[in-house]
């Protein structure tokens, strides 16, 4: 088994480790469900976007060289990220509706190559990047018909909480939940 370190960066560590990382990207979804809609430009237009979200944080699993990743961010109630959506089921609409208004931590992606998946990487990635959230949940969004990401989640103790829609073309993406206990 190959040896891995684990290694959290900044977000302007992030953005110097942005091509590393969308490589990695380009790896990880090369074969999956929907791996035209993961085009490398696109996803290094949204990570710019995620890198200057409130509370950005990113973990990298290195053997030395970047096998995986897995960065998120905390949202506002009434933020910009919910506008990327004509629809959200009430079940997590109604996660929002709290007191604080930053009660929702986002995993937005973990991702580990394929030539490292089924050592640990992917779940170690996961704790690591929950484990300095305040938010008392997480959510992340997940394309149908990922099969492995979903048994993933499940194992980990995220709920599946309905579909969200996107707004234009995009096909709704399946919305899973999980508390975050301290």
């Amino acid at each position: 088994m190959t040896e891995f370190f684990l290694r959290r960066l900044s977000r302007w560590q992030a953005e110097d480790q942005r091509n590393d990382i969308a490589d990695v990207h380009a790896e990880s979804y090369r074969d999956s469900p929907g791996a035209a809609l993961h085009d490398r430009q696109d996803f290094l237009r949204r990570f710019a976007e995620h890198v200057q979200q409130p509370d950005f944080d990113l973990v990298l699993a290195c053997a030395p060289q970047v096998v995986g990743c897995a960065y998120g961010f905390r949202i506002d109630r009434d933020g910009s990220w919910w506008d990327r959506f004509s629809q959200v089921p009430e079940e997590l609409a109604g996660l929002t509706e709290v007191a604080d208004s930053r009660q929702l931590f986002v995993m937005a992606e973990l991702m580990v190559r394929p030539a490292h998946r089924h050592r640990g990487v992917g779940g170690r990635l996961h704790d690591q990047l929950l484990a300095r959230s305040s938010a008392p949940r997480a959510v992340t969004l997940l394309e149908p018909g990922n099969g492995a990401a979903r048994a993933a989640l499940q194992g980990w103790g995220w709920v599946h909480s309905g579909k969200v829609h996107p707004r234009g073309d995009t096909a709704p993406l399946e919305a899973w939940t999980r508390p975050l206990v301290r």
